[in-house]
């Protein structure tokens, strides 16, 4: 017998929106980013490898509509059916280009008589008035999320991953994105240099004060040849959950975030899975996010714990 699960899921709202089940279509644009064509940087956040998270159906067609085709394919060859298709801008910063070429790029994936919506994941210093009033036009005729990669709600950690951004870039984005009726999400990575158990716990408050839809939670996984590689060799020390932090710490970690997390936040993610032959270290060496969840869920259910109930708690 399942377990009832003790925190809001992401799926779980989004079958009550929409009245059916839902499959997000990763979709890549093929949008650079600030970060990386040298308005802010050359060098990328030290963490990132694009190819770790985009599906090969995105390299193999140029077309956004073909795209769509093929990743409709890809989940139903793995008895993934669904009633409704939400695309989903994953690869890339996705607000980063005039508006012209943003509009024909949301209107052309919206176009697909399969898709329902369009979630556009993006950075938070890459929005603006006229981003958001083309989204707003959007959504009156169709379901518009907005993800942002926030990673982290440290100044001092968002600097030494080299993200280019501070953690109140992020609370402007949410609070404009909020006020123009948009779903918001937001993505943060567990276990970055330097942040322990107790700093994620205590950064829980400041997610909380943002005015969140949804939310994703990432281990740290160190790709080979990134900045990041370079730094874990010469400084071990610096990642605490490289060193000997196991798949049951991953879990109580999960737990103890849940339990102070706002319970009107639909947790999406606890955890991603790449390819092994980019990873250089994952503190769940290959778990699968669905075997994870239910790791998590009969924890929390040990502890007779739901999400939110320690919030206003010391930990």
């Amino acid at each position: 017998m399942s377990l009832e699960v003790p925190f809001l899921e992401y799926g779980k709202v989004m079958r009550q929106r929409f009245g059916g089940r839902i499959q997000k279509l990763a979709i890549d644009a093929g949008l650079s980013c600030p970060n990386r064509d040298g308005k802010i940087g050359f060098n990328g956040c030290t963490f990132c490898l694009n190819e770790a998270f985009s599906p090969s159906y995105c390299r193999e067609c140029n077309s956004l509509y073909n795209q769509i085709d093929k990743a409709i394919d890809f989940h139903l060859a793995r008895n993934r059916k669904a009633e409704y298709y939400i695309a989903y801008l994953q690869s890339g910063s996705n607000t980063y280009a005039d508006s012209d070429r943003l509009r024909k790029i949301y209107s052309d994936i919206l176009s697909h008589p399969e898709v329902s919506g369009l979630i556009i994941g993006t950075r938070p210093d890459c929005i603006s008035s006229e981003i958001l009033d083309i989204l707003e036009d959007l959504s009156h005729s169709t379901y518009i999320a907005i993800e942002y990669g926030i990673e982290s709600v440290y100044d001092t950690t968002l600097a030494r991953v080299n993200r280019g951004h501070n953690f109140q870039c992020a609370i402007d984005a949410v609070n404009e994105s909020k006020a123009r009726g948009l779903d918001v999400g937001a993505h943060f990575i567990l276990g970055l240099p330097t942040e322990s158990h107790d700093d994620i716990i205590a950064g829980i408050s400041r997610i909380n004060a943002l005015d969140l839809n949804f939310i994703k939670f990432h281990q740290l996984q160190i790709y080979r040849n990134t900045a990041l590689e370079r730094e874990y060799t010469a400084h071990p020390e610096r990642f605490i959950f490289a060193n000997n932090y196991t798949s049951n710490d991953y879990v109580n970690l999960l737990c103890n975030i849940i339990r102070h997390l706002k319970p009107s936040i639909a947790i999406e993610r606890l955890s991603s899975l790449a390819p092994r032959h980019l990873l250089r270290h994952s503190p769940l060496q290959g778990i699968k996010p669905d075997i994870l969840r239910s790791r998590v869920i009969e924890r929390m259910h040990s502890l007779n714990a739901t999400q939110g109930d320690l919030i206003g708690t010391t930990f």
